[in-house]
């Protein structure tokens, strides 16, 4: 299984840009999903990227890292975000492999801290994520933001 991240030249692109919005989206708004992935080839260096997780041709999983993950704290970035992995693949480790995946692209682009905001209970914590503080979605939902260092 390997990590490929989206780029303007994969032959990944539409495959990508429809995963995404299936697993993570809704019927309203592929166009979001569509503009996010087609607008994060600027510069290598920075972020948003995204990524997909292949086994063979077959896409089981996804991550992003984002400028920020539609929440109140725009004073931090970046974002790990769009974790998916398909059901059959799942309690493989497969998740954790993507997070450590995240860790590292968050490092070679100059970030000493990722982020991440969540509904879940004690999956992250269980990955040594620590609760940062609290944020608020856009329909002033509060949210729990947790860390964990890069390196």
């Amino acid at each position: 299984m390997r990590i490929e991240l989206i780029t303007k030249e994969s032959d990944l692109l539409k495959k990508g840009v429809d995963y995404f919005w299936k697993r993570l989206g809704s019927q309203s708004n592929f166009n979001f999903y569509k503009d996010c992935i087609e607008n994060s080839f600027s510069d290598n260096e920075s972020v948003p990227k995204f990524y997909l997780m292949m086994n063979k041709k077959e896409i089981i999983g996804c991550y992003a890292l984002l400028t920020n993950d539609i929440i109140s704290r725009q004073d931090l970035m970046p974002w790990f975000a769009c974790l998916y992995v398909e059901e059959k693949y799942r309690n493989q480790g497969l998740a954790e492999r993507l997070l450590k995946h995240s860790l590292n692209e968050s490092q070679k682009r100059g970030f000493d801290t990722l982020y991440l905001s969540t509904e879940l209970n004690d999956f992250y914590e269980k990955k040594g994520w620590k609760y940062h503080s609290k944020g608020f979605g856009v329909f002033g939902d509060e949210m729990r933001i947790y860390s964990t260092k890069t390196n």
